[in-house]
């Protein structure tokens, strides 16, 4: 799509929900999304739930939802296959014309949605939401994401927008265009990036969640950064061949150094502690190195696999 689209057009919209324990969450967003779209009668609404093997009644209170509005579609996986994969069989399923995945906490706000709508109408393809306040993260998490949109974007050719999370409006070219990616460690941020497209952005606040508990941790979100960066850059290997070749260097020029001392002013004994330093120092070198040479043979070995990104369990369709 490169042409703007009239704003009287009745549009389908999709909107993909994953969700894992979110059974306290799921009505409040319910009722959010039907105060902002029964006043939009040309969007066409679908709501597609993927449940990411939820392990408390979110199943369950969905289905209730879905008997009286049969707008809600719901996607039951296996397992929990984690939310990148979620998010790839939403899009793998979603029927709409224009499509928005949206958390079910309510910190990504549907009131932002009609203004994307209108951007799309204006001819973009892609309508980002960036989160210009913070304030309901923590100091850590802030610093920590910024940290890794500085250190992700110096490494590779297709940036991530900052601030910038899953919340977007994407014209069904896009979601197509992602379809065709075919890897299976999925970072969707950096997938969402690298597709391109006509984007603008709508600035917003990030509020407090609704309800429940966030199911990110620290651990997670180191593992998350990881995959970030392994995924769309191998500027870590090529660091560790200029950081050998830093030390070869300067073990060259330490030697000659000893060689010229010695020469000068006779053999002497050297120090044990120097040389615990210097064994340590370049064994850890050594290990951290076997380590990134570890993460990217792992993930090639686990794609070279070709199993499926999820596994769909069931699929309840709500009467329309």
């Amino acid at each position: 799509m490169t042409q703007s689209i009239a704003p009287e057009t009745t549009v389908k919209l999709s909107l993909i929900v994953p969700v894992f324990n979110e059974a306290e969450t799921v009505s409040l967003f319910i009722n959010s999304i039907s105060t902002v779209f029964d006043k939009e009668p040309l969007v066409d609404l679908e709501i597609l739930f993927i449940n990411d093997g939820s392990t408390d009644d979110t199943l369950l209170r969905l289905l209730e939802l879905q008997s009286i509005d049969n707008r809600i579609q719901i996607i039951e996986l296996s397992r929990n296959f984690g939310k990148e994969a979620a998010l790839t069989a939403g899009l793998q399923i979603c029927s709409g014309q224009i499509i928005v995945p949206i958390d079910v906490d309510l910190q990504d706000p549907p009131q932002l949605i009609p203004a994307m709508i209108t951007k799309w109408r204006e001819g973009y393809e892609v309508v980002l939401g960036r989160r210009i306040d913070r304030d309901s993260d923590s100091w850590a998490k802030r610093s920590s994401a910024n940290l890794f949109y500085r250190i992700h974007n110096k490494m590779t050719s297709s940036k991530i927008p900052e601030n910038v999370g899953d919340f977007r409006l994407m014209d069904k070219c896009v979601v197509e265009a992602i379809k065709e990616l075919p890897e299976s460690r999925r970072f969707m941020k950096g997938l969402f990036a690298w597709v391109g497209f006509k984007t603008t952005y709508i600035n917003y606040s990030r509020p407090q969640r609704s309800a429940g508990t966030s199911k990110f941790n620290g651990w997670k979100l180191w593992n998350f950064a990881l995959e970030g960066i392994t995924s769309f850059s191998t500027d870590p290997l090529k660091i560790w061949t200029y950081l050998g070749l830093t030390f070869s260097a300067i073990s060259f020029l330490f030697a000659i150094f000893i060689a010229l001392k010695v020469i000068i002013h006779g053999a002497d004994v050297p120090g044990y502690a120097s040389i615990m330093v210097a064994v340590t120092f370049l064994g850890g070198l050594q290990l951290i190195g076997i380590g990134i040479l570890g993460e990217y043979l792992g993930r090639t070995y686990i794609e070279s696999k070709r199993r499926p990104v999820f596994i769909i369990r069931q699929i309840y369709r709500g009467k329309r």
